[in-house]
């Protein structure tokens, strides 16, 4: 492993998700000399607080049948509320309990992750297209990886969460694997871990023992139409946009498990890659 440089992390935040393991592991591997950029998610508990304040969540599906968080004002206000206060507190303070100098920062602090607001959208409700209006959601354009490789430098560990910052300086949610791809590919990572709920891509979304071991890029939308369910299409998506950026590999693999992030590197759950590495690997899509 080239201990210069970083690896980028996303643990998700969904049900089924640990954040505890990845940590000691994180831990344990930047003690060893590796380097590491770590971006978190909190959906679950997104949904929680929004329940518990009155503002039930609300969810969105895109004409291409993806769905998402729908997100006004209220909404991502909660959203920061528990991403980049909460959840994120919470994990700087696990590494600062490791021996970690961890920093924690959201998308907004140093302009770190940047995008468009997408002010409407197009959301398929009972077999019609309607337009959402009101909507703070946006695509990271722009990641400030100078701001990531002066703290790198520095010896902290960067901890990192939604929302981003819009053209217009506004609260943007964005979706989380997306921007890890983003981040990876802005610090010319050569891997993206993308750790979740699940053991990996699955064959038989039924059947957690039928984990993919390795995908190539161009076989992806075809695994997405036959087998991938919810947000596993999305972390498919983002593994395709961060080997376009130039990550050489990205894995799909499980959060709660011991050492997941050194499993990952050593071959655990789907690896992704865009050229044809792996002839030996057995099962292939």
């Amino acid at each position: 492993m080239n201990t210069e440089v970083p690896f980028v992390v996303k643990i998700g935040g969904g049900e089924g998700n640990a954040f505890q393991p990845p940590v000691i592991d994180l831990a344990r591997l930047w003690s060893s000399g590796s380097r590491w950029v770590l971006l978190h998610g909190g959906s679950a508990r997104t949904n929680e607080v929004s329940e518990a304040l009155g503002h039930p969540p609300e969810f969105v599906t895109s004409p291409s049948g993806f769905t998402s968080r729908k997100t006004d004002r209220k909404t991502a206000e909660i959203f920061s509320m528990v991403y980049a206060g909460e959840m994120n507190t919470r994990i700087v303070e696990l590494f600062q309990q490791s021996g970690v100098n961890a920093l924690g920062l959201s998308g907004l602090d140093g302009g770190l992750l940047r995008g468009r607001r997408k002010k409407a959208i197009r959301t398929r409700q009972n077999g019609r297209t309607r337009i959402l209006r009101d909507n703070y959601t946006g695509k990271i354009e722009l990641v400030n990886s100078r701001l990531l490789k002066t703290l790198l430098r520095l010896g902290y560990a960067p901890v990192l969460s939604p929302p981003a910052l819009s053209e217009e300086e506004e609260i943007i949610n964005i979706d989380g694997d997306r921007a890890a791809a983003a981040v990876a590919g802005s610090l010319c990572a050569d891997s993206l871990i993308l750790l979740t709920g699940a053991p990996g891509v699955l064959e038989d979304s039924d059947n957690e023992q039928s984990v993919i071991p390795h995908i190539y890029a161009d076989d992806v939308q075809q695994v997405i139409e036959q087998s991938a369910r919810g947000r596993m299409g999305i972390k498919l998506h983002a593994a395709v946009e961060a080997l376009e950026s130039g990550v050489s590999e990205v894995t799909i693999a499980p959060s709660d498990c011991e050492d997941p992030v050194t499993g990952a590197l050593n071959g655990n759950g789907t690896k992704i890659t865009k050229r044809k590495e792996y002839e030996n690997v057995s099962h292939e899509v």
